[in-house]
């Protein structure tokens, strides 16, 4: 294990790596996006969603297939899931002149993201008290139950299909499918090697203050693997994209919460989650969702001064997650 200065040095190489991969990605999503004709709701919450939370499910397979930390995975997805919601529509609304949200936006992805928290805790719920085995403390995850998480993200992709279906495309972009899927694949290989090193730097903070690896995915990998996701809001909402920008980030966390971790949980065969932790930061992470929603339907817009209300909720999210790992309070059992 790398000493705390080598760790953190390869936090940020590892950080820079994926800001590389996703740049590769999101020029080629787009291209390709538009080669295809897909409407620009699909293009946020399809298209660019599951290419800009590939730094997650990425994450999830190597904690827990290379390293044999499932929990720490699980930290990296939640965490994600509140970096997301918080901090990249804070920063899209502070870089464009305005950030709109649409009733669509609203009644159809926020609230279908509602679902998937709620499939989630309740997927923990059952591996708590209803899998031989299961206890608050170690709630044991099946492949069946990843089964239901990933049939819920199927009927999230089946509403995304009849959307597509009755669009009438503009002019479709000449490209060279080939090349663009190679610069897609390329792209993503690329935040693969990123996320491998985010992860080795993560244990190696936990072992240097001896603190769980769940807190390390909450925030250092959470973070790391959430940049592509900033990256892509961000330059859509400079470019006036609004709808792209939320949309990216629904998208994304949808992914996170219905595919990532399931896909964890069928590579492991079985996986275990500390039902103690998970409850407060799952809580936390329901609350940011409501604000999110709340916020960006109040006038259908996201102003500055709400975006620096998302920026200080973050941090006390932070801090929260700090004094947990110092022990100076202990409000959530099994950190």
């Amino acid at each position: 294990m790398p000493g705390l200065l080598g760790s953190l040095v390869l936090v940020v190489v590892a950080t820079l790596v994926i800001w590389k991969g996703s740049g590769y990605f999101e020029q080629a999503a787009e291209r390709l996006s538009k080669h295809y004709g897909l409407p620009v709701a699909v293009h946020g919450a399809i298209v660019v969603a599951i290419g800009s939370s590939f730094p997650e499910i990425s994450s999830i397979v190597i904690s827990t297939v290379v390293h044999g930390e499932f929990s720490l995975g699980v930290g990296a997805i939640v965490g994600s899931a509140i970096f997301n919601l918080l901090v990249i529509p804070a920063l899209s609304a502070l870089s464009s002149e305005e950030l709109e949200a649409t009733r669509d936006l609203i009644h159809k992805d926020a609230q279908f993201y509602v679902i998937s928290v709620l499939v989630l805790f309740i997927t923990f719920a059952l591996g708590a008290t209803y899998v031989p085995g299961g206890t608050n403390r170690a709630a044991i995850l099946t492949p069946p139950l990843a089964l239901l998480s990933l049939a819920t993200y199927g009927i999230y992709v089946f509403l995304h299909q009849q959307d597509a279906s009755e669009h009438v495309a503009d002019d479709s972009l000449d490209v060279r499918p080939a090349r663009e899927w190679g610069a897609l694949v390329v792209g993503l290989l690329v935040i693969t090697v990123g996320v491998e090193g985010i992860v080795r730097a993560a244990l190696s903070l936990g072992a240097i203050f001896d603190t769980p690896s769940f807190l390390w995915g909450l925030t250092v990998i959470a973070a790391g693997t959430s940049l592509p996701d900033a990256f892509v809001s961000v330059r859509a909402a400079q470019n006036d994209d609004s709808v792209t920008s939320l949309t990216n980030v629904l998208g994304s966390n949808t992914f996170n919460l219905l595919v990532a971790i399931p896909v964890g949980v069928l590579l492991a065969g079985s996986a275990t989650i500390n039902f103690l932790a998970a409850i407060p930061t799952m809580g936390f992470l329901a609350f940011a969702t409501l604000v999110f929603i709340v916020f960006t339907r109040t006038h259908l817009e996201l102003t500055n001064r709400e975006a620096y209300g998302f920026l200080g909720l973050y941090g006390l999210f932070l801090l929260w997650m700090i004094l947990e790992s110092m022990g100076v309070i202990e409000t959530v059992q099994g950190i």
